[in-house]
């Protein structure tokens, strides 16, 4: 009966290439906080850099909806598709808050374990970025798929790790006379920068998924 009508619809839309380039503004913010977090990048620069990567972001997400609603024919189930590019979308939207908290705190240096979190942040967004294209043929690539995931995984407990450790350092500090606000602000700083990284696990989980029900 509605036979007709499917046919009116597009079969497909260009939904691998949305999660590519939904990535490429992940890895973009990524570089810029890692530049930051190291103090190779103007503060400044690399927060609007953050910033306008997570708008470009929020176009794509918008895209990938509107494409899900009007695609009679998708690569996955519609709900996966929105699972995972909100998951992606999660992992920008935490390094947004994570800028917006260095500039509101008005941090100007950033602690070894700061450094070395916001470095594995890099690592995981490079690692989103070698999955998405794989995504064209999860039949094919399901373990490398698997490989890619696991990594994400151990990054999040990596960072769980430099998060514990940079927290204790503070306390530690604290104890020796360094004032309350500096404990408070650089506990915000960590938990914004966990935050990213458990944002990724959720992306590795959501790719998993794809690669139990196709591969």
């Amino acid at each position: 009966m509605f036979g007709w009508f499917g046919r009116l619809l597009p079969r497909s839309g260009d939904f691998f290439g949305m999660f590519e380039r939904h990535a490429a503004t992940i890895v973009a913010a990524a570089e810029a906080l890692d530049a930051m977090a190291r103090g190779e990048g103007e503060h400044v620069r690399c927060i609007a850099t953050i910033r306008d990567r997570e708008h470009d972001a929020d176009e794509i997400i918008r895209e990938v909806l509107g494409a899900v609603r009007r695609t009679f024919l998708t690569p996955f189930d519609r709900g996966a598709i929105t699972s995972l590019i909100g998951a992606m979308d999660d992992t920008i939207d935490e390094m947004q808050a994570a800028g917006s908290a260095i500039e509101l705190f008005e941090i100007t240096a950033f602690e070894p374990h700061m450094r070395d979190m916001a470095g594995k942040i890099l690592e995981a967004s490079h690692l989103i970025a070698e999955a998405m294209p794989l995504l064209r043929a999860v039949d094919k690539h399901g373990h490398h798929l698997h490989e890619l995931t696991g990594r994400l995984v151990a990054l999040e407990g990596e960072v769980d790790l430099l998060h514990q450790s940079g927290l204790k350092a503070k306390f530690l500090e604290q104890q020796r006379g360094v004032k309350t606000l500096d404990f408070i602000v650089g506990r915000e700083i960590y938990k914004h920068l966990e935050n990213i990284a458990d944002a990724f696990e959720d992306v590795a989980n959501q790719i998993d998924s794809l690669v139990i029900d196709h591969a």
